[in-house]
């Protein structure tokens, strides 16, 4: 046996245990676990092929990171705990909290799956630059991989971002960066404090691409209009400019072939390395061979008639320089283009950032003073005046206030807040000066996990994903193939000129660069996932927003999810002449002095009604039954049926048709009553959100079925469950068997979304297709659920289906038309249809494939424009509209290339 002592970052409470011990089980030949929920301190005890690697992936697959600190061979795996924490929460049936610390024992359950032994394996990110194409992010890929012990590593190419799994004891960094710039690109550890210079650096790559197309196009402009002399032979000077066409054009080329296409040699040298293809080998091969063709064409001309000038009114035939100068511009265009567009893309990210304060008001020794929001420490405490940004996240210890929390829950109106209610980073204080003391700061604060979510999500990819990547790593060579055939029938079949098979060659290898295909899901993930946050909705990435649009059966916790979660007075019923004020002023006084939270129910009621409470003598607490004491002089009782007939002798009598009504409802009833006679009637329900039913509504008509589950008995259950209208309950189910509840509905093959609060659901939440959880679970919501709704608004759950179905839509689109931009563009560019006309000349292919990268990227961009329970007619239309452009544009360009064809 091994124990392998790690300490885990992240950890906040026990619930955070249950989800590590819930990935932990995954594992085969675990023994034991143990892990303290305030040092993060963990022994894990192991045998067979199980690793240490694996224990640090699975605990990373439950959102915590892991760092080893040493590994043994005994059976001596005891942790001292740094601080014993007295918890409440429930913990599954395997998890056992010993009573002298706060260290959770978890058994594992048996499992089979087997893992390659890996050790001390820990995620980094990695920033990249360079890349064009999916074909480069599988490139990357592989490079990566090729590095012993290195576990897993995955490219997105949208987001510019590496995640490698690896061996951190035998992979450094510098030999993962050397490994990415060995391939062709170059790559930085991405820093949790770089944003904003991953910002800049974003900024100052758009730049980069818009000064090389500028450059570029300036130099090729020229011969544009050597180009219009074709058609327009009687413009002025013509016959003085044609003689020096090829040499002019020759110089131009020159620096835009091998300084602004440099990067296109740069990516095929490195792809030649790993012995594939990639679309900078496309471009290259294309720009290269009408470049050399042209060149090799010049200098026969010059041995042949001793001179690079023509004579006048004549030009150099065969030369094709524009070809490779355009071509290469178009290239740059779309990538300058494109670079916007995912600037874009992710500006969520961008907003988010802004909303985080420069500093904070530190309050010390009785004077305040300006301090940088970096410097802020757990426990410092802060003065907010009114109009302030508060800067981190913290509970209100003096003074009150209204805050604008819209920018964390989407809500316009301000809460009030005071002593004890916590306050959120980034939020608004609108009217009162308060302090409160830190106790989340820098990455710790609700604003910067909601940016490093956005950010992992958008650096996901969905299951859709692995469609375009299998397709990309078979399209380039294929293309490859595709242009040589081309060039083989036209030259040597058909007999045609070496200019034409050259240029059909080239059009061929230029017009199915699968940029386009690279871009298709992620960008689309990146709008999605981006929109979501703006209306409170987290989508933590691809797999969970493309469950989203797959499920057809939604499974409701009850408590908390359903319900307010917090009982409240629903009735007041006078049983003989007495006021109802009059019954609830007695029964508040009573319950003062209770700790029930029933009691707690009822004195609050009371107080929204400014009811006079008074101070009541000989109180007494009766367990199981309720509450007794005097009155101003008078003897009174408050409690359930129990007190009424064990205590005072007394039945309901005319009151019992009014209980068991109220209690058909899913109420508790408390009795308030004096020493001779049943007073009234006081009704206490956990009540349902205003938002339930509408939301229950609405699901339903989309045609997907509801679920309820809860603890309660079943009378209670179907009570609300009717209120609310849910037909099927599932009650009398214990936190730790919801997740069989969940089972046997996906075992009927239905596909489950799983609602819950992110703390007894949490098994739940990880076992259903989709888990959606409430932002009422703070920090275990966060890491529980798939979809995080901020807002206690379950209207919300309808946003993330329609938002899902709208992205999902999107990621087709774009699929589609990747792929029909090279399919209708290949054979026209091989000029199969030459006979009717059309010819599509390298150039205008770069050009079209340009444009079918850019229009992939605005298709997803309009994704901006999703409004909850509105349709997206633009977004909607857009696909139609796409086609018939880029229909017109190829037909455009194969006319205009017919008239000045080879």
């Amino acid at each position: 046996m091994k124990t392998t002592h790690l300490t885990i970052k992240g950890i906040h409470c026990d619930a955070c245990v249950k989800l590590i011990g819930g990935e932990l089980h995954k594992l085969p030949d675990i023994l034991e676990i143990k892990i303290d929920s305030v040092s993060g301190e963990a022994a894990i005890s192991f045998e067979g092929k199980t690793s240490s690697a694996e224990i640090i992936a699975a605990i990373q697959r439950a959102g915590y990171e892991a760092i080893l600190n040493n590994e043994e061979d005994n059976n001596d795996s005891t942790i001292e705990p740094h601080a014993a924490v007295n918890s409440s929460a429930p913990l599954p049936k395997e998890v056992h909290q010993t009573k002298e610390s706060n260290i959770a024992e978890i058994t594992p359950a048996p499992h089979t799956e087997q893992f390659p032994a890996k050790a001390n394996a820990t995620m980094r990110v990695f920033h990249l630059r360079g890349m064009h194409c999916s074909s480069c992010a599988a490139l990357i890929e592989r490079a990566v991989k090729e590095l012993p012990n290195v576990e897993q590593a995955n490219v997105n190419f949208a987001a510019e971002k590496a995640s490698v799994l690896a061996d951190v004891t035998f992979v450094s960094d510098e030999q993962i960066i050397q490994a990415i710039k060995k391939a062709g690109y170059s790559a930085a550890r991405a820093q949790e404090k770089d944003r904003a210079g991953e910002q800049k650096r974003r900024l100052v790559e758009i730049h980069t691409a818009f000064m090389k197309f500028l450059i570029s196009g300036f130099l090729s402009l020229p011969m544009l209009y050597f180009m219009v002399l074709d058609f327009f032979p009687t413009l002025p000077f013509t016959a003085e400019i044609l003689p020096y066409v090829g040499i002019i054009s020759f110089v131009l080329t020159m620096p835009v072939q091998f300084v602004m296409g440099w990067g296109f040699y740069r990516g095929m040298f490195s792809s030649l390395k790993m012995r594939t293809f990639n679309m900078d080998s496309l471009i290259a091969i294309g720009t290269t061979t009408a470049f050399v063709y042209s060149t090799v064409n010049l200098i026969i001309y010059f041995l042949a008639n001793s001179t690079i000038i023509a004579p006048v009114g004549q030009k150099i035939p065969e030369l094709y320089f524009e070809t490779s100068a355009f071509l290469i511009t178009f290239v740059l265009l779309g990538k300058w283009l494109e670079a916007k567009a995912k600037g874009k893309v992710s500006s969520a990210i961008t907003k988010l950032m802004g909303l985080q304060p420069k500093s904070a008001r530190l309050v010390q020794n009785g004077t305040t003073r300006d301090i940088p929001i970096d410097s802020v420490v757990e426990g410092n405490i802060i003065l907010v005046r009114p109009g302030e940004k508060i800067p981190v996240d913290g509970i209100i210890v003096s003074g009150h206030s209204s805050i604008d929390e819209s920018m964390l829950t989407g809500e316009s109106i301000p809460v009030e807040k005071n002593i004890g209610d916590k306050v959120i980073g980034a939020t608004i204080n609108k009217t009162g000066s308060f302090e409160f003391k830190a106790q989340k700061v820098g990455q710790q604060t609700a604003l910067a996990r909601i940016i490093r979510l956005i950010e992992e999500a958008q650096g996901s990819k969905a299951p859709i994903q692995a469609i375009a990547d299998r397709i990309s790593a078979r399209f380039v060579p294929t293309v490859i193939l595709l242009a040589i055939l081309t060039f083989v029938v036209w030259y040597f079949m058909l007999g045609a000129s070496l200019s034409f098979a050259l240029m059909a060659f080239t059009a061929v290898v230029v017009i199915a660069c699968p940029c386009a295909l690279g871009l298709a899901t992620p960008t689309a993930i990146m709008a999605g996932t981006g929109k979501g946050a703006e209306y409170g909705v987290l989508i933590k990435g691809g797999e969970p927003l493309e469950a989203a649009n797959r499920i057809d059966t939604i499974v409701f916790d009850k408590t908390g999810t359903l319900t307010k979660g917090k009982p409240e007075v629903t009735d007041v019923l006078s049983v003989n002449e007495s006021s109802e004020n009059k019954i609830l002023e007695i029964a508040a006084s009573l319950e003062r002095s209770s700790e029930h939270p029933l009691a707690e129910a009822i004195v609050n009621y009371a107080q929204q009604k400014n009811l006079s409470i008074t101070e009541v003598t000989h109180f007494s607490a009766i367990p199981g039954h309720g509450v007794e004491g005097n009155v101003q002089g008078k003897k009174y009782y408050c409690g359930n049926r129990k007190l009424i007939a064990d205590k005072l002798g007394k039945a309901l009598d005319q009151a019992t048709n009014e209980v068991e009504k109220l209690e058909e409802q899913g109420k508790t009833v408390m009795i308030l009553a004096d020493e001779s006679s049943i007073m009234g009637l006081i009704a206490v329900a956990d009540t349902i959100k205003e938002t339930s039913r509408e939301a229950v509504e609405q699901l339903q008509k989309m045609g997907i079925e509801t679920w309820m589950i809860t603890g309660d008995n079943v009378r209670t259950a179907k009570a609300i469950a009717k209120a609310i209208g849910i037909d099927n309950v599932l009650a009398e189910v214990l936190p730790a068997d919801k997740v069989e509840g969940v089972k046997n509905l996906q075992q009927k093959g239905l596909r489950v979304a799983m609602v819950g609060d992110g703390i007894n659901d949490a098994p739940a939440l990880a076992q259903a297709d989709l888990g959606i959880a409430m932002g009422s679970g703070t920090d275990v919501a966060m890491e529980a659920g798939g979809i995080v709704i901020i807002r206690d608004d379950l209207r919300d759950i309808i946003i993330a289906i329609d938002l899902s179905r709208e992205t999902m839509g999107k990621i087709k689109q774009n699929l589609f038309f990747a792929l029909f931009y090279n399919v209708a563009g290949i054979p026209i560019a091989a000029r199969v249809f030459v006979s009717f006309g059309l010819v599509l000349k390298p150039e205008l292919a770069g050009l079209a494939m340009a444009l079918s990268s850019v229009s992939v990227v605005t298709n997803s961009l309009l994704i901006r424009l999703f409004r909850p329970h509105r349709k997206n007619w633009i977004s909607q239309l857009a696909p139609f509209v796409m086609v018939i452009v880029f229909a017109l544009l190829f037909f455009m360009f194969a006319r205009f290339s017919s008239g000045t064809m080879a």
